[in-house]
């Protein structure tokens, strides 16, 4: 393992240990999944789920995975035979998540500042529609446009 995979690993588990002490954690956001409301370079706040209780259809949450959290809004909850289930999709993503327990979801999402990076703050809003085409629609035309607005450039070797 190198050195940063190393670093990516001990401040994976310091987040996670922080959330299960009870204290909120400042994460920067990464990735479109959860586009428009939250915007990479957004640094989002993240509070224990046994402050509030369990969460509700149309919050966003942090999930526990292999390689760290995933923020992604709470879509449904289902009981099934006695076990309730909770079921996330990102905003733009074309998919629901897999069901979780409750023992993966680390906290939610409680606010959101901006950054030089991304000057305008996350909306947190409960939402309980997202908007799933129309945002997948945006995110694959700010990922075409930041692609090849440059072509010209590099054509005429500039």
């Amino acid at each position: 393992m190198n050195n940063r995979a190393r670093s990516g690993e001990i401040l994976k588990n310091v987040g996670f240990t922080l959330l299960s002490e009870g204290k909120t954690v400042r994460i920067k956001a990464h990735g479109y999944s959860m586009y428009p409301c939250i915007k990479p370079g957004s640094l989002i706040l993240i509070e224990p789920i046994k402050i509030k209780g369990n969460p509700k259809p149309g919050e966003i949450i942090a999930i526990k995975r292999e390689n760290g959290l995933v923020v992604h809004r709470l879509s449904r909850i289902d009981v099934n035979k006695g076990i309730t289930t909770y079921i996330a999709r990102g905003d733009s993503n074309a998919l629901e998540d897999a069901p979780i327990t409750i023992g993966k979801i680390a906290g939610r999402i409680v606010g959101a500042e901006s950054t030089g990076e991304n000057p305008v703050p996350a909306d947190i809003s409960i939402n309980t529609s997202p908007k799933y085409v129309m945002n997948r629609l945006r995110v694959i035309w700010i990922i075409l446009w930041n692609k090849f607005r440059l072509i010209p450039f590099r054509i005429r070797g500039i």
